[in-house]
């Protein structure tokens, strides 16, 4: 495990509306509370082999402040279990979305475990979609 595997390039976050669409359309989902996770392969070239997003409701935190709060949080979590995430050669791409669910803050240590478990399941999803 190097360096590199601990970092969050511009390349793995989505940022284009065609691949958001598609996430969301196309997309297969399964909930870890607080966070619903949203992915879908493809075998279109893209940068990086695993690109992401997160979103946190503008209903329940109307501050701007707070939805950045949240997501930064998220994403670090993303970032040191990322390594956890083992993409199978056959299923190519992936692209996921996590979704905030919960209308308050949760502490960093139980969201980084929970992103542990969503890695894990995901691993799990892909493997049985693969076979």
């Amino acid at each position: 495990m190097s360096t590199s595997d601990f970092t969050l390039s511009k390349a793995e976050r989505i940022s284009r509306k065609l691949v958001i669409d598609k996430l969301f359309t196309k997309g297969t989902s399964f909930v870890v509370y607080p966070i619903r996770v949203v992915y879908v392969t493809s075998t279109e070239e893209q940068e990086a082999q695993a690109a992401m997003m997160v979103s946190v409701s503008k209903k329940k935190f109307k501050r701007a402040v707070k939805r950045n709060y949240i997501k930064r949080r998220v994403k670090e979590a993303y970032r040191l279990n990322k390594h956890l995430l083992q993409i199978p050669e056959s299923v190519g791409n992936i692209s996921i979305a996590f979704i905030y669910l919960s209308g308050g803050f949760k502490s960093f240590d139980s969201l980084n475990q929970k992103m542990e478990e969503i890695m894990l399941q995901l691993n799990e999803k892909l493997c049985s979609e693969n076979s």
